[in-house]
Parts: structure tokens; C-alpha cells; sequence
């Protein structure tokens, strides 16, 4: 393992909740050294893009900066083609990072989702905006999608998918006829996670957990899949070049983003028949997008785009996690019991109020937390500086990007001890968690759904474990791919076993539909 160097000053940060001063006058001059002599391969992009292709670096990009970090230390510098970045690792100096990322904080851009907003003349949600127009939006859309409050609105919301999503897999053991169920539930999974958001983003559901879906639908669910699938192709290349060459690539990205913003227009339009019909009367909670034309604090056009890009990042994101939690569960069937215990015990002291259940739930939400540690979603966190800063001793000056590893972060045991152990009981307590847990990022650019993605992950393991348990094949062990997001690199098999034989567990109202045979779920 590397040795880290020495610093002059080591701002010890834990136990503290305010952010350490930072800044070129609270270090020892002597000792700051210069941004040319951060270690690393940053003097050749073009060579290091080889190197990087041919170690198929687009697959392997979280374990390539591991062994980066192994070899060089707590901060290194590279340049990939034209892409060049700082990389760090260490938590108090991720506190230095945001407190240098300024009023409108930015990072690494999507460039293939902007290459397609800008050659279909569409306007940038707040994902993809920056600067003051950033800002404006983000301030009206945090009140309605990430302030605690808006929990209320969403969970009932979540808890019905929830409820049909176990009702469906009742459905598919009873068919078995073996009592039980084991399959690949990747896909189930992806038409779970955007059956939850679009219910709360669109307020309408899509019929994703029948065995019939609507083929409106299902164009929704292939266009989703391809754009992802073509996303990644395009990062290393302009895609303004692809598209000069009429690549096929760039064709079926632009078609799918198409298909994406098709689907909006159509919920758009359905919200606005609802509300004349609705006129007057008293109405559940509408969704995110009805809510914000209502609110009419920005234009429909500025709606769509983020709302579109919220339900974009808010599907393989939460389906992959969700997968890789019931796959480090079935390794773990003791923790898997402590769980169903904990879920069980605040189930009866709530009353079955699903809101009062999540705050009663802290090892639940300690698994998602441990699942996103050691499978972040994204391997790192990008912020551009806005001001001179000193990291490790070195000077990086503003306008630099700078990288938070995650993946190495969450597997270096001077950060969290026995890094390999699933141990979601490591984060009980508040105590030492400071800039440890950075899945959803931090600050005024964290991620807009994590309220979403969060209550709709716990409510998921709540009634899974409620219902099933959870197994996996003996000795196989599942390692992971890069591709956008970090993925199980083969198919997790799992079999999922019914604890109640009347399925008391899964009272949704679809129970009457199962039982007598129905197709309706």
C-alpha cells in the first residue's frame, strides 16, 4: 500500500460541523509545492488515452484510480485525451474541495446529453445548467423535490409501487409452482425504479408491474435503456465529431433523448386535461411536474428539461443499488434477519404509517448507505475550483477540476475499517461520518431527487424483506463493471422465497387480483 507524505497542516475535521478554513494563507509557504509537481500522468493525454483504452479503462475506471491512488498517494494529476483533473481522496480534503467550489458550483459535463439539448434546440434542466440561471432554478426546485417536508408527498406515492412490485413477485412464485423464485432482477428492477419516479415526478402511473404493458410504455422503457447504452461511447469522443460523421451512435442517442421528451410532453399535456377536469375539487398530491405549473415560477419549457433529467438519473441509479443491497443481503442472511426485525418491530410501533416507518428504520437506511460506499453509483465527484487552493501540500490553482474518488475512497481502510465487510451498523450514530457518505454528492449541487431515490430504496427493502427471503447461488461471487453508472459486471441470480404463505405482508388490494389468478399485476 502507499505511504501518504507528511503535511504541514492537517485540519482534523471530525467531530466538527462546520467546514475547515482552508486557503494559500493558512499553509506553511515553505512547504507548498507546485501544481507541476503533483505526482501522477498528465504530460501526454493523447499516449495516456491509449494506455487507458487498451487497459479497456472505460470498463475498469474505478479500479484504475484505485491503483492510481495505491501508487502515487492521497492525490495524483492526469490528463486523459483532453480531459485532465486532480484527484483526491482524502475526507477532510473533499471539505477543502467544497469550500472551493463557489456560489454556482460545477462539474464534469454530460456531453452527449448536452450535445443532443443543443442540436434539438432544447433548454438544460439544472442538471446540465451553470452559473446564475443554475441557481435561479435550482432555489424554486429544491422547495419542491429535496426540502424534508416534501417526503409526505411522495411516500404514499412509493409505498403503492412498493406494495405491487411484492404482489408481482407472489405472482411469479405461485406460477413457479416451487415456491419460491429465482431469476436475473436487473430488469424488474429498472421497470420498478421508473415506475416510482415517473408516479412521482409525472403523478401518473405507467403499468410497468403488469404482465401487459402499454406500448407507449414500453418505447418509454427502450428509449431510457438507449440512451444510457449510447451515452457512454460518446464521453471520450466530441460528440459534435460523431455527429459530423453521421455515426450510428450519435443517431440512436439523439433518437432516444427524442422518445424521452416525447413521453414529457405527453404527461404534460395529460396534467393539463386532469386539472380542467379536476377543476375546483379536492386533489392528491398531483406529482412533481403538475406541482411546479402550478407554482408557475418558471416556464414549461425550463419544467421539462429538469424533470426530464431527474427522471433520466433516477432510474438505473436507484434499480443498480436496489441490486446490489439484495445481493450483499443474500450473502448476509444473518444481517438479513437483524433487518426484517428492525422493519418488523417498526412496523407495529408505527401503526403502519409507511412515513412514520422510515424514521424508525436506521439500519435500513445504514444498508443503502453501505450498498452506495461500496458501489457509489458514480466512481467519483467532480467540482471545477473557483479559488487558489493547497491539498496534500500542493497548489492547485483555480479553475482546475478536481475529483473526489468514491470507489477508492469507500475501499481504503484508513477511512472505513474492514473496507470489504458489509456492515451497514457502521453508520448508526452521527459521530466520524463527516465527508464519508457522498453518493448524492454535497452542498447546494447534491443530487435534486435524493429524497426521492432514498425514500424509494428503504421503502423497497421494507416490503421485500417483509415478504421474501433473500438467497444467492453458493461461491459465486459478483464483481463490477463500469458503463455511466457501476454495474454488476454478470447477472446476480437470486432467489427470493415467501415468508407468509397467505401473504398477509402484502395487503395492497392486488391481493384479491393474485389470488384468484387475475393478470392484472
Amino acid at each position: 500500500l502507499y505511504r501518504w507524505p507528511s503535511r504541514c497542516l492537517r485540519t482534523q475535521l471530525f467531530g466538527m460541523k462546520t467546514l475547515p478554513s482552508q486557503g494559500l494563507t493558512n499553509m506553511c509557504p515553505d512547504t507548498i509545492r507546485s501544481f507541476n509537481e503533483i505526482p501522477g500522468h498528465w504530460k501526454n493525454g493523447v499516449a495516456n488515452l491509449y494506455t487507458f483504452w487498451r487497459l479497456n479503462g472505460f470498463r475498469n475506471l474505478h479500479r484504475i484510480m484505485l491503483h492510481n491512488f495505491n501508487t502515487y498517494g492521497p492525490i495524483y494529476r492526469e490528463k486523459i485525451g483532453y480531459y485532465e483533473s486532480v484527484n483526491i481522496i482524502n475526507p477532510e480534503d473533499a471539505a477543502i474541495l467544497f469550500r472551493a467550489e463557489g456560489h454556482y458550483p460545477r462539474r464534469l459535463r454530460v456531453e452527449p446529453w448536452n450535445a443532443y439539448r443543443d442540436y434539438r434546440n432544447h433548454k438544460y434542466g439544472v442538471l446540465l445548467k451553470d452559473g446564475e440561471d443554475w441557481k435561479a432554478n435550482r432555489v424554486i426546485l429544491n422547495k419542491e423535490v429535496i426540502s424534508p417536508k416534501v417526503l409526505e408527498n411522495f411516500v404514499p406515492l412509493l409505498d403503492e409501487v412498493g406494495q405491487d412490485f411484492v404482489a408481482r413477485v407472489h405472482k411469479k412464485i405461485l406460477r413457479s409452482g416451487q415456491n419460491k423464485w429465482t431469476t436475473d432482477l436487473s430488469y424488474e428492477l429498472f421497470k420498478y425504479a421508473l415506475e416510482s419516479v415517473s408516479s412521482v415526478l409525472y403523478g401518473e402511473r405507467l403499468g410497468l408491474l403488469l404482465d401487459y404493458i402499454d406500448p407507449r410504455a414500453q418505447h418509454f422503457i427502450n428509449c431510457i435503456s438507449l440512451m444510457f447504452k449510447t451515452t457512454t461511447p460518446m464521453l471520450y469522443i466530441p460528440p459534435s465529431l460523431l455527429r459530423l460523421l453521421g455515426s450510428r451512435v450519435w443517431k440512436q442517442h439523439v433518437e432516444a433523448w427524442d422518445g424521452i421528451f416525447s413521453q414529457a410532453d405527453h404527461c404534460i399535456q395529460n396534467i393539463y386535461r386532469r386539472m380542467r377536469q379536476e377543476a375546483g375539487m379536492d386533489r392528491n398530491y398531483p406529482g412533481v411536474l403538475a406541482s411546479l405549473l402550478l407554482l408557475d415560477k418558471l416556464s414549461i419549457e425550463d419544467i421539462k428539461a429538469s424533470v426530464t433529467e431527474l427522471m433520466a438519473g433516477g432510474v438505473d441509479t436507484t434499480s443498480i443499488t436496489l441490486l446490489w443491497t439484495l445481493y450483499e443481503l443474500a450473502r448476509h442472511p444473518d444481517l438479513q434477519e437483524e433487518l426484517r426485525a428492525e422493519i418488523i418491530a417498526a412496523r407495529a410501533s408505527a401503526q403502519g404509517d409507511m412515513l412514520q416507518m422510515l424514521k424508525r428504520v436506521p439500519l435500513v437506511r445504514g444498508a443503502v448507505k453501505e450498498t452506495l460506499r461500496l458501489y457509489p453509483v458514480g466512481v467519483s465527484l467532480q467540482r471545477y475550483i473557483t479559488e487558489d487552493i493547497v491539498i496534500q501540500n500542493y497548489h492547485i490553482p483555480a479553475g482546475t477540476l478536481v475529483q473526489l474518488g468514491l470507489y477508492a475512497m469507500g475501499r481504503d481502510h484508513r477511512i472505513f475499517p474492514w473496507p470489504e465487510q458489509y456492515m451497514p451498523s457502521r453508520w448508526l450514530g452521527s459521530e466520524g461520518h463527516y465527508f464519508r457518505s457522498l453518493s448524492f454528492g454535497f452542498g447546494p449541487r447534491q443530487c435534486l431527487g435524493r429524497r426521492i431515490a432514498e425514500a424509494e430504496m428503504q421503502i423497497f427493502l421494507i416490503h421485500m424483506l417483509e415478504n421474501f427471503r433473500i438467497e444467492k447461488q453458493r461461491q459465486v461471487e459478483v464483481r463490477s463493471t463500469f458503463d455511466l453508472i457501476l454495474m454488476p459486471e454478470k447477472p446476480i441470480l437470486l432467489t427470493l422465497r415467501p415468508l407468509h404463505k397467505t401473504g398477509v405482508r402484502w395487503c395492497s388490494g392486488l391481493d384479491r387480483v393474485l389470488l384468484s389468478g387475475g393478470s392484472g399485476v
